[in-house]
């Protein structure tokens, strides 16, 4: 029989984590009564794999997928969520900053109706300065320039309806943002706030970095506001130019001396457009990258080991099949 709770969680070089992880999982597990969990191992290259296997012979509950190396977050996700057999869909991390006893409150809230339940901060604990103001930023920017409305403050700790699930594994881009995704396709959605733990144990696996380029994806993803930017900033520039080009005709009449129309005045020109060029030549390239990537039409993910979903079943072999496995 099919669960009616599907808890998909990705894991990456998480030895440290994954035993208190899976122990408060139990508690919210034997509350929830049918529930599977599903633990993506994104090419994790520590002891992650073998806990894995050791939680999946100690409780049948437990399954797990191996990716054949590191595919990122999102797409460890997606790999869990076109696994899922339940009703209603959870995803959390494994760093247990996000804490798994809300869950039941999803559920609540799942049952009143609502297709997404998702879980927004109110407060960042031992988070430095810089980051709480880069997120804070973020996504206010984000949510005034997407075109579709995505609550701030929110990641991808959430619940989600079978029928939202089932619309996003039908979408076939490879730059997701789940968090965006699942805002456009539109049905019921509500939120529950909580204060965000510090990670459990280990080093942060999301980086400035990493957070940086998922930011990006995000934004250009769900807005085509930046290359009207560019546009704009590509009309300003040359009506810049056309004024300086007036005001360097007049002085070279009227003041002939003046040192306005010397070499300072055209070297900041030309830096001045070529900045305004390269910035449109960028925000252009983002958007040709993202076209590139998905022309090429490869699998989103490779995968080396399944557990615990019938392996030699037609549907998980067909799943196998499509995700790169024949």
């Amino acid at each position: 029989m099919n669960p009616k709770y599907s808890l998909v969680v990705p894991v990456y070089n998480e030895e440290t984590t994954i035993m208190e992880l899976y122990r408060r999982m139990e508690a919210v597990m034997d509350e929830l009564g049918e529930v599977e969990l599903i633990l993506v191992n994104d090419g994790s290259r520590d002891r992650t794999l073998w806990l894995l296997r050791e939680l999946h012979k100690k409780d049948p509950r437990v399954c797990y997928l191996s990716l054949s190396r590191n595919f990122g977050h999102q797409i460890a996700v997606t790999a869990g969520l076109n696994f899922v057999r339940g009703q209603a869909i959870v995803i959390l991390d494994a760093d247990l900053q996000d804490p798994p006893e809300l869950i039941p409150l999803m559920v609540e809230k799942w049952q009143q109706g609502y297709h997404v339940v998702y879980a927004q901060r109110t407060q960042r604990r031992q988070e430095g300065w810089f980051k709480r103001l880069f997120a804070y930023v973020f996504y206010r920017l984000l949510r005034s320039l997407a075109d579709v409305d995505i609550p701030s403050d929110t990641g991808d700790f959430c619940l989600m309806d079978r029928q939202v699930v089932d619309v996003l594994n039908t979408m076939p881009e490879r730059n997701r943002y789940i968090r965006g995704l699942r805002s456009w396709v539109g049905l019921p959605q509500t939120a529950i706030h909580y204060e965000r733990d510090p990670r459990f144990a280990g080093e942060v696996k999301y980086t400035f970095h990493k957070s940086l380029s998922l930011a990006a994806n995000g934004l250009v993803s769900f807005s085509r506001i930046p290359l009207r930017l560019s546009t704009y900033i590509g009309l300003v520039a040359a009506a810049v130019a056309i004024l300086m080009a007036v005001l360097v005709l007049y002085w070279r009449i009227i003041t002939p001396s003046s040192p306005l129309t010397g070499f300072a005045t055209i070297m900041i020109a030309i830096f001045f457009l070529g900045a305004v060029q390269l910035v449109s030549i960028g925000i252009l390239g983002e958007y040709v990258g993202r076209i590139y990537e998905e022309v090429k039409g490869r699998p989103l993910y490779v995968l080396s080991e399944v557990g615990g979903f019938l392996e030699n079943s037609p549907k998980t072999d067909e799943r196998k099949k499509e995700w790169g496995n024949e």
